[in-house]
């Protein structure tokens, strides 16, 4: 779509100098991708995914209880090899 701006030129050169885009057309496209995608990120934070508490539970870990850690220990679960045993 071709259209008329009025763009500062100095802050349109920056940014194309900055970085290293060849037209201004990429500089505007490339600045106008990155406003929609911290938006989207905005709204992800505030929307999230859409899932259930139950279903981040699942998420997390599975069977994970964040209401009851008692007996719950990470570093217990089996390596796939014995440790090495150093010294004597």
């Amino acid at each position: 779509m071709k259209m008329t701006m009025h763009i500062d030129e100095d802050l349109l050169k920056r940014v194309m100098d900055d970085y290293g885009y060849e037209s201004k057309t990429e500089a505007v496209e490339k600045a106008l991708r990155e406003l929609d995608r911290k938006m989207r990120f905005r709204r992800f934070g505030v929307e999230g995914l859409g899932l259930t508490a139950e279903e981040w539970e699942d998420v997390i870990y599975p069977g994970y209880d964040p209401k009851n850690l008692s007996g719950y220990n990470p570093l217990s679960s089996k390596v796939a090899e014995d440790p090495t045993k150093y010294g004597k």
